[in-house]
């Protein structure tokens, strides 16, 4: 069983930032990838942004130069920074983990951008 635990989400102002946090537990092979999704209210699930434990990225465009992301193996975490933020930014942000036995999802963490 793998489990997910997110946290850092809140309320913030436009041009504000944020550190989203996710520690992944169980059954975690060494290989994997992590990451973090966000759905809108109204709006389907998409991606943010993707780490492999090799170091891949990848970002959705609307969040380039913008949000970083990056993991700590050894404590099965990755992180999200989130800077300039914009209204638009507001979702429920979800943490994800693809591991050769399956994909898994957090419980979810509120993001709100607005003045």
């Amino acid at each position: 069983q793998v489990q997910l635990v997110e946290s850092g989400g809140g309320l913030v102002q436009p041009g504000g930032s944020l550190r989203l946090s996710c520690a992944a537990s169980g059954s975690i092979f060494r290989l994997n990838v992590m990451g973090w999704y966000r759905q809108a209210p109204g709006k389907q699930r998409e991606l943010v942004a993707t780490l492999s434990t090799g170091g891949t990225t990848k970002y959705a465009d609307s969040v380039k130069g913008r949000f970083t992301i990056s993991r700590d193996n050894t404590k099965n975490t990755v992180y999200l920074q989130m800077n300039s933020l914009k209204s638009e930014d507001t979702a429920v942000y979800y943490c994800n983990i693809n591991l050769p036995q399956g994909n898994y999802w957090g419980q979810g963490t509120q993001v709100t951008v607005s003045s």
